[in-house]
This record gives C-alpha cells, structure tokens and sequence, in this order.
C-alpha cells in the first residue's frame, strides 16, 4: 500500500476513493475518524488520507486523481435552445439536450 494524497474532508476522500477504485486502481480512505481528536494532534496531522493498494499504480492513480480534480471545461451552444453551457457538463441544463459529438471533448 502507498499514500496518494491527504483530503481537506471525509467526504472528498471517499469521493476520490471512490473514483479510483472505478477506475481500476484499488484505494481505501485511512485517518477516517481522525478529525475526532484534531485538538489533541496538530491539524494537519487529522485529515483523511486516500491509500492506493498496488504501489506499483501510484503514477496512473496520480494522473486519474489530477483528472479528477481538474475536470475539462468546455464551452458549447446547446443544439436544441441555443443556451451557451461552460464547464464540464455534458447535458443542457436547460433543455435536457445532449452534448453535440462536435462539442470540444
């Protein structure tokens, strides 16, 4: 096992976690419950930490992690009402409609 990363809370790193073990890499959350004594420890000492299993991964569960946090940002016109959708939303949030397959990727 080797440590990926420390996670601002619980909620993040089980969403990482969750994120890489669906990508293929195996990752737990350890420190879950640290946050409970963080008075009695320095602060940073009390955050969760995202584990991978197979050390021999550490560098696709980086990269995966980096695009994880980092998610694309686009700019298109919706095809169906002609609204303008920034970030990386795949769908209208007006309308429903699909992203184009013209769309920037």
């Amino acid at each position: 096992m080797r440590r990926l990363t420390t996670a601002p809370n619980i909620a993040i790193a089980t969403l990482w976690a969750d994120m890489l073990t669906g990508g293929g890499i195996t990752a737990t959350v350890q420190r879950y419950f640290a946050s409970s004594i963080a008075g009695e420890i320095p602060p940073d000492q009390a955050l969760p930490e995202v584990w991978i299993e197979d050390a021999a991964q550490y560098d696709a569960a980086r990269r995966l992690l980096d695009e994880l946090r980092h998610p694309p940002r686009r700019h298109w016109a919706c095809p169906g009402c002609g609204e303008m959708i920034d970030g990386p939303f795949e769908q209208c949030w007006n309308c429903g409609t699909p992203m184009p397959a013209s769309a920037p990727r």
